[in-house]
């Protein structure tokens, strides 16, 4: 029975509970009956069925965060759930620690309006690349630091620097992957980072400011003897070159050898995988003459074909190199990118978007490469933690560099904007508590050892 016709009873109720054989009312009892009928009437033809929040987006919990100029009011926003502790020291803390065993699937919520984000100010962390630090290059307005993604039916621990440093005390924490991976490292630096009372005890091991131009980069913490670690290997496979028939050398994939790289981090303690974007670029889409197995140069081949097996020369690898009982790995899914009237390199943007969708009609459909990697993922030996921040950053149009990922006094008009990268502090931010919390759900006992001494 919905709600609203549950509001009815009270009606049915009073029918049946008038006498069937009664001997005729007087005018006083007529009178007092009209009255009653009256007012059941005006109260409950009057009343508006309940409005019910959206399954996966809540938008009373953020529209209000945002310029209301053309927006039509709303009603008080329901109360978030990790705001139902005290604000003294017992409900931080509980808002912090979260119920994450209570989680079903931590990738189904909402984004919400959190006025404690970002968890590190803009501006105050000096390892963000210039292309994702949209503060300095003159973005103003904070709306897209400020949501935190909500499960359903369960709190998300925020993440503690200290008792996440604390756990990888001796060990090392590796990403794996292509330049979003990168988004997501450098997040995570500045997250634990901020956690720290001499900042200076974290640097980057070879000096270095910027980090596009190597293939790989470890910052340490010294305090704790951790480092966190980026191998630039976009498509986890091997990017080759051959001589073609007039000898000159053309660029291959080699679908069946894995990165170079996979021998400096196969002894990481905890691996953040992902590979994606690149393969919906022009080379890998056409497939002509690209994809390379031994010595063999398939003529063409299609890119979900080529993923395929280039997922699968990883998973193999990883079953057969990595030892589940030493080291944790993880695969972080695709994230969405938004570019509207074009792609990168024609013309497409997304600048001026301050809002994410709120209308889940209007997200995209589920990538079919991203298909893929689910199956591989179940066929393997390796336990694997899906990271499946697919659909939550379909939602975040709002979060991307766009036109800000260089200097206003840099900036062209027409200039290529960076619809697929992310903001920092921003979308990768909600990321690294999302890995926090599915280390707690696989590592609790071990964590929360960490957190009781």
């Amino acid at each position: 029975m919905s709600t609203h016709l549950a509001q009815t009873k009270p009606k049915m109720a009073f029918f049946k509970n008038l006498p069937r054989e009664a001997p005729p009312p007087s005018f006083a009892a007529i009178t007092a009956l009209s009255v009653t009928l009256l007012f059941f009437f005006l109260t409950f033809s009057s009343r508006a069925p309940p409005t019910l929040p959206p399954v996966i987006f809540n938008p009373q919990l953020v529209i209000s965060f945002y310029d209301s100029s053309g927006i039509p009011a709303l009603s008080a926003p329901q109360s978030d759930p990790l705001d139902a502790t005290e604000n003294g020291e017992d409900g931080i803390q509980e808002k912090r620690n979260g119920d994450v065993q209570s989680c079903v699937d931590l990738f189904d919520g909402m984004w919400v309006l959190d006025d404690s984000l970002p968890s590190y100010l803009p501006g105050s962390c000096p390892f963000i690349d210039a292309a994702f630090d949209c503060h300095a290059n003159g973005r103003r307005d904070a709306n897209y630091t400020k949501l935190r993604w909500q499960p359903k039916g369960c709190t998300l621990p925020r993440m503690d620097g200290k008792t996440m440093l604390e756990f990888l005390r001796g060990k090392r924490l590796a990403f794996v992957g292509d330049s979003l991976n990168r988004n997501m490292w450098e997040s995570l630096v500045c997250m634990l980072r901020n956690s720290l009372t001499n900042k200076s005890t974290v640097f980057e091991a070879s000096g270095r400011r910027e980090f596009k131009a190597e293939s790989f980069y470890s910052f340490i913490f010294t305090e704790y003897n951790c480092s966190i670690e980026f191998f630039r290997s976009p498509f986890l496979v091997q990017q080759w070159e051959i001589q073609d028939s007039s000898g000159r050398n053309r660029e291959t994939l080699r679908l069946d050898k894995v990165d170079n790289s996979s021998e400096k981090y196969r002894d990481a303690d905890i691996i953040v995988f992902n590979s994606g974007h690149w393969w919906t670029h022009e080379k890998t889409s056409k497939g002509l003459n690209y994809y390379q197995e031994g010595d063999k140069v398939h003529p063409q081949m299609s890119s979900g074909e080529a993923y395929r097996k280039a997922l699968t020369t990883w998973a193999r690898w990883i079953d057969a190199n990595i030892d589940p009982d030493r080291t944790q790995v993880v695969f972080r899914g695709y994230s969405w990118t938004h570019y509207s009237g074009g792609q990168w390199n024609s013309g497409g943007s997304c600048d001026g978007e301050i809002q994410p969708i709120t209308d889940e009609r209007h997200l995209a459909h589920y990538p079919a490469l991203i298909s893929i990697l689910d199956s591989i993922l179940l066929e393997m030996k390796t336990p694997v933690l899906y990271l499946n921040i697919t659909r939550m950053t379909d939602y975040r149009k709002d979060g991307h560099p766009s036109v800000y990922r260089y200097p206003e006094k840099e900036r062209k008009q027409n200039v290529v904007q960076d619809c697929s990268h992310w903001c920092l502090p921003g979308v990768p931010d909600s990321w690294n508590e999302l890995l926090y919390a599915m280390l707690l759900q696989r590592l609790g006992s071990e964590i929360r050892s960490v957190q009781s001494e």
